[in-house]
This record gives C-alpha cells, structure tokens and sequence, in this order.
C-alpha cells in the first residue's frame, strides 16, 4: 500500500486526474488555475528585475463582518464559502495584507480569465497614445479577410465597446453550440487543433441590428481585439504585453497568456498573473495611468474609460443592465 504524494495531501487528487476536459471544474481548478501552462500552450511575457516582498498576514481583518446573501459572515468564511483563492489588499499604494488559501502558492500565476478583456484594452490605450491603433478604424483596415464576417462593417470602437452585433452566445454548458466550437479552436476543451482560433472568429456572422445600438457580452470580440493590436503593430500580445506594461508597471512575476495552435493570444480570457502583480494594474489605473513616477497609459483613455465614454442607452438595452443600473462599457472596463 503507498502513501499519498505531496501533490494529493495538498491538493486532495492526483496530478494525472486533471485533463483538459475538466480543468476549469472543482476540485481541480485548485491546482491548474495556477499552472495553466501545463494544460493549454502558453506565451510568457517577462516581469521587471527585483523581488517581491513577503506576504503580509490581514489579521484581524479577516474577522470583520461581512454582508452576504444570508446574514452577516466574518471575511474569513466568505473567504472558504466563495472558494477564493487569494487575496491582496492595497490602500493608497501600499501593501495591507494577503490572504492564500491552503492550496495557493504565494508568487504563483493565477488566471483572471476575463480581467484579461480589460488587460488588453489597456495596450490599445497605449498604442493608440502612440499613434500606432485608430479605436475608430473600420475593423477591415487591419484584418481585411475580416469582411465577410460580423466584423465586417464594425468599427474597431463596436469592438472595444461589446456593441458589435455578433450572432453569437456564451452558452457556456452547450456541447453542441457556437461557444463549444470557440473553445475548441482556444484549445480550451478536447477535440482542438482543426480549427484556429482567427478562423473560428472570421466564421461569425452578424445579427439584424446595427452595429452600435447594444451591448452584447461576447467575448470574440476581445479575442478580435487581439488580433487587431497584432496586425496594428506587428508584434505579438505576449510581447506588447512584456514592453508596454509589465515592464514600466515594475511588476515582480512573469506571466503568460494562453495561445491556439499558430500562436494567436486568448485575450478574452487567458492571462496568467501573480495576485499582487494584478493588485499594481488596479492601482495603475486608480492613479490615472501612472506608475514608478512615469506615465504608462495616456491619462485621456483612462478617463474616457472610467469616467466620461460608453453609452448608456447601449448599456440599456443589454442584457445585464441589472447589475448596474446606471451603468456603462467603455474599452472593456465596467
């Protein structure tokens, strides 16, 4: 009879009981949230020099008392209830404590799946303060096989926005559906690898409605993004990534960004980042834009994207109005 591994007592399960079908699903999310990279190809982008401080204990803080659906619980036992796995706190600047739960590794990459929309949006901030991306492009100027598809007659800003009128839903429990094909082609789920990601995007179609006139979450359109900011510069995400934010931000930890079969970026939803690394691009953009005393993000696309864009009427005709009544989407930023 053998004993357990360390990988099981820590984990409750082996290694080899994680595949790509059920990677996403508990208990196995423990471990490959934070390792990725051995699941599905991935690209890193490197981090600046310099180590991280050590994690700092929340203390009493996680004794505080929280609202929830129920009745008031402590932050520690929404903590477990909720499954989290880490948190970090920051107050102007400054680090406050973090939380890890047992199976989380201090400095490990975690995946922040559609954090990754926002992430991205932040290049073509950057870029278009370079001159090198037009958000109110035709989306054919730079990806001109891109006509027959939804994206056809969009605008890089439809893109941005989520009003392009996509005939596409995120049924996400639908073997059968458009969304389970999108997967496939991120080599998200078995069965990848006869279908690219940019096929798979070019392939969509659009609905009757202008383009514009709501917003719809469909998360094609950031990995369109993607590509638009790759055809724009001509260099790819992992590396945009490295030069225009994870280097000046000074972050600690290299991350990485899942890849398709030819290299094309899941910008929708496949960055790999440590807690605390993510914690400076929350605080980047609370100070406009800048970081270690240099300007990193035009400080016009952070205040269009957080205080003044977006429509409101096409947030109003969507579909999750209700979670923010008087809400906007602007650049992909709530």
């Amino acid at each position: 009879m053998t004993g357990r591994t360390a990988f099981e007592t820590r984990y409750g399960f082996a290694r080899n009981a994680v595949l790509l079908s059920n990677w996403r699903e508990s208990p196995f999310n423990r471990w490959s949230f934070q390792n990725v990279g051995e699941l599905v190809p991935s690209a890193p982008f490197a981090s600046a020099s310099g180590s991280e401080a050590p994690p700092q204990a929340l203390g009493g803080l996680l004794d505080e008392k929280v609202a929830s659906a129920n009745a008031p619980e402590t932050v520690a036992a929404f903590l477990q209830r909720s499954d989290t796995d880490a948190l970090t706190i920051m107050k102007g600047g400054k680090w406050v404590g973090d939380w890890l739960a047992p199976h989380m590794e201090f400095g490990a990459r975690h995946i922040i799946f559609s954090i990754s929309k926002s992430f991205t949006a932040i290049l073509a901030g950057i870029l278009e303060g370079e001159g090198v991306f037009d958000p109110e492009a035709p989306v054919v100027n730079y990806i001109p096989e891109a006509k027959s598809s939804a994206y056809g007659d969009a605008s890089c800003r439809h893109v941005l926005d989520m009003t392009v009128s996509l005939d596409f839903e995120e049924a996400y429990l639908d073997p059968e559906s458009a969304f389970a094909r999108y997967r496939r082609a991120t080599l998200w789920n078995p069965g990848g690898g006869s279908e690219s990601l940019k096929a798979f995007l070019l392939t969509l179609q659009r609905l009757g409605e202008p383009h514009g006139r709501t917003y719809r979450y469909r998360s094609p359109n950031s990995d369109l993004l993607g590509a638009l900011l790759e055809r724009a510069s001509g260099q790819r995400i992992a590396d945009l990534l490295r030069d225009k934010l994870w280097l000046p931000l000074g972050a600690t930890s290299e991350g990485s960004i899942a890849v398709d079969m030819e290299g094309t970026a899941r910008t929708a939803g496949g960055i790999s980042v440590t807690p605390r690394d993510l914690a400076r691009v929350g605080e980047m953009m609370r100070q406009g834009g800048m970081a270690n005393g240099r300007r990193i993000v035009p400080d016009a696309w952070v205040r269009d994207t957080v205080s003044t864009g977006g429509s409101f009427e096409a947030w109003q005709r969507g579909t999750m109005a209700f979670l923010f009544p008087k809400g906007r989407y602007r650049n992909k930023w709530y």
